[in-house]
C-alpha cells in the first residue's frame, strides 16, 4: 500500500468506548475527513480516498470544505457535540493550505477540542528544491511552513519515513482520545511520502478500540472535599464544559438538589442545568448574570468542576471578594485543576467525584440566608431579562429583543450557536437554555468566522445522533440548529454555506446586520477610544476615517441568496419582532435534506444587554489628550484596584 492509503484505511478502523454510569457506547472516532486537494495531497490522501470510495464508500466518507480553516471549526463543531468522542480528519496541501488550518488548530488545543490534521509537506527526499509554496529559511533549512503548528498541537509529528507511519499515528490517537490531554493531533505527511509505498501489518489494519479514560477521585480528596464544603457558609459551584463532557449534569443536579448549593456556569457550561431550576443562577463573570455575580462576590468556597476558569468567569480575578474565598476544583486535567491557587485540586472525572461528593455530603444542606438570597437575586435578573426581550424598539430592534424571540420560537432540544462579537456574552447571560446540548458558543478563542461552520459541524453531529436513535425505531427528528451571527463574523467565513448547499443541509442562520462590529465599537466606547474603526463606512479621504462616512452600500441577504441560500428578509418596523418569530418558525418547519436558511435582521447597536455588574480586564491608556480616554482610565483604575494576583 501507499503510505496515504494505509492512513485511510487506519483512520476508517478506529473506535472509541465510553462506559458512563456502566452503560458501554462505541463509536466511530473518525467518521469522514475533509480535504481541498492540491499538489501536495491530490496524489497522496485524494488517491486513497477516491480509491476506497470506488471499493468501500463507507470506510472513510469524503466530505467538501470551501476553506481549510472552516474545516477545522466544522470537526470542533462536530466534535463538542459528540463530547468528545469523535471528530474528523482534514487533509491539506501544502504551503498556504496548510497554514490555512493554523487558526482552526489554535481554536481546538484552546477549547480542549479534538480535530485530527494532516497538513501535507514539501519532499523529505528533496529531490525536487525548492518546490511550488515551500518556506525557505537559510538558517534552518528542516523548517517547513507546518512546524508552526508545533505550539498550536497537544501532539505533532512529521512522518519523514514509511515506516514512521505506525508510531505516529498511533501516538496521535492516544492523545486525541485523552480527556486531560485532548485538542489539536497534527501529523505532517510529506508529499512524496504520501505515494510512497510500504508493506503494512495487517495489524495496524485491524479494528482498534480507544477507552476514554474516565479517573476515580482519591478517597482522600473526596473525604477533605466534604469536610471543606460542610465547614463553608456560602459555597458557590461553577460548573464548565468538563461537566457536560463527563455527562455529569444529572449528578451535578442531584447535588444541588441535595445541598442546595448554588450553581453557576461558564461559557462552555451552559447546559449543565435548566435555566430555571432552584439552584441554577446562570452565567457568571463578566459576561454573567447579576444573580451568579451577587452570590460570587460573597462565597466563601468555590467549588470548580471542569472550569478552566478564563478570565471571562474570574471577571479578571475580580469576582470573588471574600478576604477568606478557598477553591475545591475537580478538573480531568491538572493544568486546571490547580488553578486559582486551589487549596484542594482534585484530578478526576467529574461524574465521578460527583456521585462520591453526593454520599459523602448526607444530610448537609446550607445555611437558610444563602437560598433566600439565591431566590431573590434569581427573581430579580430574570425580571432584568423579561424587560429586555419584551422591550420594543421600532424600527430596528434592539440584539436583546431578537435574542428573546429566536429562544421563544426554538424548541427546547434545538442548538443555538454563536463564537464572536456581543452576541456570545448576551447569549451568556440571556439565553434560557433547556437541554443540556441546546447552546453551544465558542468562547475560548472566540474565533470570528467559526459561527456558521461550527454550525454546520454541530448539525452534522444532530443528524448522526437522530440516525441512531432512529435504529430500530419510526424515526427521529434531527435537531434544529440556529446560527446567530453578526454581520462582521458572516463576512469572514460564510462561504461554508455552499458546503450546506451542496449537502443539502438544514441549517438555520440568523444574521443580525447592524453595519459594524458591534461588540468592539462598545468596548472602544467604554475605553474612551469612541467606537474607532468599528462602523462599516465609506472612507472619508481628506481626514482618512471611516467613522464618518456613509454606510456601505452591502445587501448580505442577497449575498446569501447568491450562494444557493434560501432567504428570509426580516424588515424594519412595528412588526419585526412578531415577523422574526414567524421566520424562524417557517425555517424549522422546513424538511431535513432541504439545504440552509438564512434569516436577515437589522438590529440597532447601540442598545446594550443588562448589565452583568462585574467587570472584563482591558487596558486602558494612561495618559491621553483625549477627555473620553482620561475618564475611562478613572474608571479602570477604581477596578483594579478590586484585583488580587493569586485568589485561594
Amino acid at each position: 500500500m501507499t503510505v496515504a492509503q494505509a492512513v485511510v484505511e487506519f483512520l476508517g478502523k478506529q473506535y472509541t468506548v465510553d462506559n458512563v454510569g456502566g452503560a458501554e457506547h462505541r463509536e466511530r472516532l473518525i467518521p469522514g475527513m475533509f480535504g481541498i486537494f492540491g499538489h501536495g495531497n491530490v496524489a497522496g490522501v485524494g488517491q486513497a480516498l477516491k480509491q476506497w470510495q470506488v471499493q468501500d464508500p463507507s470506510l472513510m466518507p469524503y466530505y467538501q470544505g470551501r476553506n481549510e480553516q472552516a474545516q477545522v471549526h466544522q470537526s470542533v463543531g462536530y466534535a463538542r457535540h459528540m463530547r468528545r468522542r469523535a471528530t474528523f480528519a482534514i487533509s491539506s496541501s501544502i504551503g498556504p493550505g496548510s497554514s490555512n488550518l493554523l487558526t482552526g488548530a489554535a481554536l481546538a488545543t484552546t477549547n480542549r477540542l479534538p480535530v485530527l490534521l494532516l497538513p501535507s509537506d514539501t519532499f523529505a527526499t528533496r529531490a525536487a528544491d525548492p518546490v511550488l509554496q515551500q518556506l525557505e529559511r537559510p538558517d534552518a533549512y528542516d523548517i517547513t511552513v507546518n512546524d508552526a503548528f508545533r505550539p498550536l498541537s497537544k501532539y505533532f509529528d512529521r512522518v519523514t519515513r514509511p515506516e514512521q507511519l505506525f508510531s505516529a499515528f498511533h501516538h496521535g490517537l492516544r492523545v486525541l482520545t485523552d480527556p486531560a490531554e485532548t485538542g489539536t493531533v497534527t501529523i505532517s505527511l510529506p508529499q512524496d511520502v504520501q505515494a510512497e509505498v510500504l508493506d503494512v501489518p495487517e495489524e495496524f489494519l485491524a479494528e482498534r478500540e480507544w477507552r476514554i479514560r474516565r479517573p476515580e477521585p482519591e478517597e482522600d480528596d473526596i473525604r477533605r472535599a466534604a469536610q471543606m464544603i460542610r465547614a463553608a457558609k456560602r459555597p458557590l459551584i461553577i460548573a464548565g464544559g468538563g461537566v457536560l463532557y463527563s455527562f455529569a449534569n444529572e449528578q451535578l443536579a442531584e447535588l444541588a438538589e441535595l445541598t442546595g448549593i448554588p450553581v453557576a456556569y461558564t461559557q462552555a457550561g451552559v447546559g449543565v442545568l435548566p435555566w430555571d431550576a432552584p439552584y441554577c443562577l446562570g452565567a457568571v463573570g463578566s459576561t454573567g448574570t447579576t444573580a451568579a455575580n451577587a452570590v460570587a462576590r460573597e462565597a466563601d468556597l468555590i467549588i470548580g468542576i471542569g472550569t478552566r476558569y478564563e478570565d471571562f468567569t474570574t471577571a479578571s480575578r475580580t469576582a470573588f471578594q471574600n478576604p477568606d474565598v478557598q477553591f475545591v476544583n475537580i478538573n480531568v486535567a491538572p493544568i486546571d485543576a490547580y488553578k486559582q491557587g486551589a487549596s484542594l485540586p482534585i484530578v478526576a472525572d467529574a461524574r465521578k467525584s460527583l456521585v462520591k461528593l453526593v454520599e459523602s455530603l448526607s444530610g448537609y444542606r446550607v445555611a437558610g440566608d444563602l437560598e433566600q438570597q439565591v431566590a431573590a437575586e434569581k427573581d430579580r435578573w430574570n425580571k432584568t431579562v423579561d424587560e429586555a426581550f419584551d422591550t420594543r424598539h421600532t424600527p430596528l430592534p434592539s440584539q436583546n429583543e431578537i435574542i428573546g424571540a429566536v429562544n421563544r420560537t426554538m424548541d427546547a432540544r434545538d442548538v443555538v450557536i454563536c463564537a464572536a462579537g456581543s452576541l456570545p456574552g448576551d447569549l451568556h447571560k440571556m439565553w434560557r437554555v433547556r437541554d443540556p446540548f441546546g447552546y453551544h458558543v465558542e468562547y475560548a478563542y472566540s474565533c470570528m468566522g467559526y459561527e456558521i461552520p461550527g454550525g454546520l459541524g454541530v448539525k452534522r453531529a444532530a443528524i448522526d445522533e437522530a440516525g441512531r436513535a432512529a435504529e430500530g425505531s419510526a424515526g427521529a427528528q434531527a435537531r434544529d440548529v440556529v446560527v446567530m451571527v453578526g454581520d462582521g463574523s458572516y463576512l469572514m467565513m460564510h462561504t461554508e454555506l455552499v458546503t450546506a448547499v451542496a449537502e443539502g443541509i438544514k441549517l438555520i442562520t440568523v444574521l443580525i446586520q447592524n453595519h459594524g462590529y458591534a461588540s468592539i465599537g462598545a468596548l472602544s466606547e467604554s475605553l474612551g477610544s469612541q467606537r474607532f474603526g468599528t462602523k462599516y463606512r465609506t472612507l472619508d479621504k481628506k481626514h482618512h476615517t471611516f467613522d464618518d462616512g456613509e454606510k456601505l452600500p452591502i445587501d448580505l441577504a442577497t449575498n446569501a441568496e447568491s450562494l444557493g441560500v434560501r432567504v428570509i428578509r426580516v424588515e424594519p418596523g412595528e412588526n419585526v419582532i412578531a415577523d422574526l418569530e414567524a421566520a424562524v418558525a417557517k425555517a424549522k418547519a422546513e424538511p431535513e435534506g432541504s439545504g440552509p436558511v438564512l434569516i436577515h435582521v437589522e438590529s440597532d447597536p447601540l442598545i446594550d444587554a443588562p448589565d452583568s455588574e462585574s467587570w472584563w480586564d482591558v487596558p486602558v491608556a494612561s495618559v491621553s489628550e483625549l477627555d473620553s480616554t482620561q475618564n475611562a482610565y478613572k474608571t479602570y483604575a477604581d477596578h483594579k484596584a478590586r484585583q488580587k494576583p493569586l485568589i485561594g
